[in-house]
């Protein structure tokens, strides 16, 4: 099998344009033409899917001769398209260590490496196949996609940009480059990649595209713009996980509880026991007001297992209801539990104050200072307290 150094990758399974199959030479020899219509007949069955009959042809090659590379990329292939990531490397390496440079091996070998999260040796390997073709436009974006699950940022972006010098709407490196930036924080530089992409194919835009532009404004708190991202989501799948709660969260955000919590039941219709999504529903409902409802939610997700956000909200119904000794005992309680949680002190001083007891609130909000914690939040409220003529 020689390397074909201008070829291109329209998919894993084929990434050099021809199958190996397709590029055999003529046979020359009865045994030659057995060994041709034998690769022919495996890479067809990987086609089909057909892996373990696919097997049975590679197998009959090694027989007649027991390094083809037809054979050993073929097993390889096979093993690998059964996950079987172990075997795959072997086989690839086997071809590697007689046949250097293959083409076909390489790209398995560095495939195998990436779906074990073995990063560093799949762009060990890729790097060696750009050596040969340093302009394949997906070998550059797996080595960047690598690369970014490193989060080399530097090396990531550099390929990414690489790539759309090559191809200006290559939509792997678009959808790469904004997962990238989004992971480092830079939504906005996300929403631009992300937003480029959907212009690209606004009619046959993909679904995770529409909710990825609405996660960058939910992370940049523009909810309203981000809300309709998420709605046309919804109208490509109405179960949509993601979806759905990026309309409940964008409406958290805008502040109208009562229609977040539409969205937040249409998720528990579909996962009943999921304790984040009990949590957030039982805060849009006590946030209208229906501390019943609310606590229903909380003692759902507290059943499941213990969660300090459930906790909180029992213990801010309390408050609100003006039970504040009970409330203060439950926050107590959350401290011991997460005493690095700036609002627990925040809401436990609030409790005091509502009962007059200033000195009480100060010492629970130095108490956390004592943590060695920069909170803007406990420090401005506490610089209140202590420079208060009147009574708080």
């Amino acid at each position: 099998m020689q390397n074909n150094n201008n070829s291109t990758m329209p998919g894993v399974d084929e990434p050099f344009g021809q199958s190996p199959a397709e590029m055999l030479a003529e046979p020359v020899d009865a045994a030659a033409n057995e060994i041709s219509e034998l690769s022919k007949r495996g890479y067809a069955l990987l086609k089909e899917n057909r892996v373990q009959e696919a097997v049975e042809a590679f197998t009959q090659i090694l027989a007649l001769e027991e390094d083809n590379n037809y054979a050993l990329v073929g097993l390889g292939d096979s093993e690998r398209k059964l996950n079987h990531f172990r075997e795959a490397i072997d086989y690839y390496s086997r071809c590697l260590s007689v046949h250097p440079g293959n083409n076909y091996a390489l790209f398995g070998l560095a495939d195998c490496y990436k779906a074990q999260n073995q990063y560093h040796k799949a762009i060990e390997i890729w790097e060696q196949y750009l050596q040969h073709d340093d302009g394949n436009i997906t070998v550059l974006t797996r080595v960047a996609d690598a690369y970014r699950k490193i989060h080399d940022f530097k090396k990531s972006k550099q390929l990414y940009l690489r790539v759309l010098d090559m191809e200006a709407n290559n939509a792997y490196a678009l959808i790469g480059l904004g997962h990238l930036h989004y992971d480092f924080k830079e939504y906005r530089d996300a929403l631009y990649y992300w937003t480029r992409m959907l212009d690209v194919n606004p009619r046959n835009v993909d679904i995770r595209v529409l909710t990825s532009i609405g996660n960058c404004h939910r992370k940049l708190k523009s909810f309203d713009k981000g809300l309709p991202y998420f709605q046309k989501a919804l109208e490509m799948d109405d179960r949509n996980f993601y979806a759905l709660f990026g309309i409940a969260d964008c409406y958290r955000g805008m502040n109208q509880q009562f229609r977040s919590v539409e969205y937040w039941n249409k998720i528990l219709e579909m996962d009943p026991r999921n304790k984040v999504i009990l949590t957030r529903a039982g805060d849009a409902y006590r946030n209208t007001g229906d501390y019943r409802t609310a606590t229903e939610y909380y003692n759902r997700a507290m059943d499941i297992d213990f969660d300090i956000y459930a906790a909180l909200g029992l213990a801010l119904i309390c408050k609100g209801e003006g039970k504040y000794e009970e409330a203060i005992e439950r926050l107590s309680q959350l401290i011991r539990n997460d005493e690095k949680n700036y609002r627990l002190y925040i809401d436990l001083a609030d409790c005091y104050l509502k009962l007059g007891r200033r000195q009480d609130a100060i010492a629970s909000l130095q108490r956390f200072q004592k943590l060695g914690i920069r909170s803007q939040a406990v420090n401005e409220l506490l610089d209140r307290l202590q420079n208060a003529r009147a009574p708080f």
